[in-house]
């Protein structure tokens, strides 16, 4: 009875926002439900490789999951989110992606989520793929939760795993389209140009789970 009703607290406490954080300004991007406010990209509804369960949002069949995006665009925010890696599970979040592209991430700067341990030239969970890295690996191994802090803002973009800051960088800079252009991503014209966009989870690459995605608008 006791342990029931932990579960179901613990339960109540996903996916929710504090007053002090719905005073700040932040707004739930996944209920806990259903993906209302998600699509595929470029299509509409959201496909059956998708799971709810219990809180929490997998990519149950990479298959036929498919990359989501928000239905709203961002220009300047801070997203934070936990996420649970199967062995070996891949994804990324994406952000100011744009609808005209053919993929995701020919015009969406990616934070990758990947369960491998760091080594050289791999891009472990919380790189900004191709571009920028960090001297330490923080996450957590597979089956355990990790915290995300994806922070896009005018002056300084920062990224953080796990309450550990991995690096910053400032968007458009020469030091950014420096490191674009000796990456695949100056193969595809549309990268980085878009000031606004979707926000996007990468759902092909293997299983994975979300909860607590949370957004908080920034003025520029």
């Amino acid at each position: 009875m006791v342990a029931a009703l932990t579960v179901a607290i613990a339960l109540q406490q996903l996916n929710s926002l504090t007053p002090t954080e719905v005073k700040e300004g932040w707004k739930l991007l996944f209920d806990g439900k259903d993906l209302k406010g998600w699509h595929n990209f470029k299509k509409q509804g959201v496909g059956p490789g998708w799971v709810v369960k219990d809180g929490v949002l997998t990519i149950d069949d990479p298959g036929t999951a498919g990359d989501i995006v928000t239905d709203g665009k961002y220009e300047w925010f801070e997203l934070q989110l936990d996420y649970n890696l199967d062995k070996g599970g891949n994804s990324g979040i994406m952000f100011h992606v744009a609808d005209t592209g053919e993929e995701t991430w020919h015009s969406g700067p990616e934070v990758q989520i990947y369960d491998h341990a760091a080594a050289p030239g791999v891009e472990i969970s919380g790189y900004l793929y191709e571009l920028y890295a960090s001297p330490v690996d923080a996450s957590h191994p597979a089956g355990q939760w990790n915290h995300l802090r994806i922070i896009v803002a005018p002056k300084k973009c920062e990224t953080y795993l796990n309450d550990v800051k991995y690096y910053e960088y400032e968007l458009g800079s020469k030091d950014f389209w420096a490191r674009v252009a000796k990456s695949k991503f100056a193969a595809w014209p549309e990268f980085a140009k878009s000031k606004t966009g979707t926000i996007a989870i990468q759902g092909d690459h293997g299983q994975v789970s979300f909860r607590n995605i949370k957004i908080k608008v920034l003025k520029g």
